[in-house]
């Protein structure tokens, strides 16, 4: 008897080194090479489609973004499969959509989610398949609005090394020496606000992350490279240096159009994240379009930090073997429907700009008008790489519409706003159903801005019937977190607690 202990301490031992062993044989797709492409995975925050590439509703310059869609193909239709920082970029990072998993919503840590804690998610496949792995800035949640919320929901695990640590996704923002500057302290504890910086590029936390990135570039390396790379701008706040303030001057900013009415026909379930009271303040205290200007100057920024790493990567000996993705988490509403941020299903915050440059696979400066989602960059890196396929992915494979963008592909994808919700994006239509059954259809050929909702009108039943056919057939329970044990320490837990809720 006093030997049983024993015996099931190897028992267990065994178990748990065979469920290791198992694993590493199921995820691993193929062998390391030297012609395995290098990646470099750009995750931009909050970034709508304002950069000129994108024709969107308001414009800004964006020379390197430029430079990128030339050597590659931009999705001009591309959408987020959430609206809301933690779900897109869990999303993202498993290739789940929000309906498989139950995480809908910034508050819910996605580590302890029962479908994703044990995910086998992007940088855990190409470590697998034998890359080097290193990431820098905000790849998972996290946001500089409270000082627990600068590490957020980050996973260590699959990074061989991590910038600026791997206890911490954000090097420290600067800020103005009075905050809030323009704005109020109910605005998210005045974060929710915009500055000009006296202080140099370099000196912006993004270009620390981009410097480090940089330097990662300009190395060979003993494996095939995994590089991720979260810029943070243009999300809140919005405090850049001076010179991109300069490249927007005041009296020229364009602002989104916006109607008398435009929510009339919105059912409830449509407008209860809305900040129209934001809107309102903005407009009645002439701030709106110093809110818009901030707004574009982060964009701007973010611009030079992409070609800052495109130099990086042109000058180095990675040129000629890398492929480069460049994603946002979702779209941003500066003033549309009265509305600013995201959390919301219309094209303003679904829509986001998608490049995937892919040597010798491809076809330069093309352009692709079909639906897509962000759930696609997980397979379509697989293929790219020459990884084994990943069973029960959500997204597809976007190689067909690298080698021939022209290529019609039928489809329609979803993007999921909380327990329920979704919003359909077809070639040409909009369709929007919420929780409880009410309903927007928006013909985005006539009607791009969504000002017009057809949802009641008979004529269009038929439209409504075939985009639904695209709706989930199934929602994950919203917090789908088994017995409430967590594998993650309790200290990693404390730090995060202010990261949620957070923005």
């Amino acid at each position: 008897m006093p030997a049983l202990p024993r015996q099931r301490l190897n028992i267990a031992v065994s178990m748990k080194l065979l469920k290791t062993l198992v694993l590493s044989f199921a995820i691993v797709g193929s062998a390391p090479g030297a012609d395995h492409p290098n990646v470099l995975f750009i995750a931009v925050d909050d970034l709508n489609a304002s950069p000129n590439q994108f024709r969107g509703e308001t414009a800004v310059s964006t020379p390197n973004i430029g430079r990128l869609a030339e050597r590659g193909v931009l999705f001009s239709n591309a959408h987020c499969a959430a609206p809301a920082c933690n779900p897109s970029r869990a999303s993202v990072i498993s290739g789940l959509a929000p309906s498989s998993t139950g995480v809908y919503v910034n508050s819910q840590d996605w580590r302890e989610n029962n479908v994703m804690k044990d995910c086998v998610t992007i940088p855990h496949y190409f470590q697998a398949n034998g890359y080097k792995t290193m990431g820098g800035g905000k790849i998972y949640h996290a946001s500089s609005l409270s000082k627990g919320a600068y590490t957020g929901f980050m996973d260590s695990r699959p990074w061989d090394e991590y910038f600026p640590s791997k206890d911490r996704q954000m090097p420290q923002e600067v800020n103005p020496p009075n905050m809030p500057a323009n704005t109020l302290k109910e605005f998210y504890g005045g974060r929710f606000d915009w500055a000009e910086l006296d202080i140099e590029p370099d000196e912006m936390a993004d270009a620390k992350v981009v410097a480090w990135a940089s330097k990662q570039l300009s190395q060979t390396h003993d494996q095939p490279l995994f590089l991720g790379v979260g810029i943070y701008r243009p999300h809140i706040p919005w405090y850049t240096p001076k010179k991109y303030f300069d490249l927007h001057p005041a009296d020229q900013i364009q602002l989104p159009e916006v109607r008398a009415g435009d929510l009339d026909d919105v059912p409830k379930a449509g407008k209860n994240k809305l900040k129209t009271a934001w809107h309102r303040w903005l407009v009645d205290n002439n701030k709106w379009a110093g809110a818009v200007r901030g707004y574009n100057a982060s964009v701007s920024f973010t611009d030079d930090m992409i070609g800052r790493l495109l130099d990086a990567l042109d000058n180095g000996p990675l040129a000629d073997n890398t492929i480069v993705v460049l994603w946002s988490d979702h779209g941003y509403h500066l003033g549309q429907k009265q509305h600013w941020e995201k959390f919301a299903l219309w094209e303003q915050t679904t829509r986001v700009p998608f490049i995937i440059s892919a040597p010798c696979v491809a076809k330069a400066g093309s352009r692709s008008n079909e639906p897509v989602s962000l759930l696609d960059i997980y397979p379509t890196l697989n293929e790219l790489c020459g990884f084994q396929p990943r069973e029960k992915l959500d997204g597809n494979s976007l190689v067909p519409l690298l080698k021939n963008p022209a290529k019609k592909n039928g489809r329609a994808v979803v993007t999921t706003n909380g327990y329920k919700n979704h919003a359909v994006r077809s070639d040409n239509w909009r369709y929007i159903r919420y929780a409880d059954g009410s309903e927007e259809l928006y013909d985005q050929a006539g009607d791009p801005k969504n000002f017009t909702n057809l949802a009641s009108n008979p004529e269009y039943d038929t439209v409504k019937e075939e985009l639904s056919a695209w709706l989930p057939k199934s929602d994950a329970e919203t917090h789908p977190t088994g017995n409430g044990k967590s594998k993650w320490k309790d200290t990693e837990k404390k730090k995060n607690q202010e990261a949620r809720n957070e923005n």
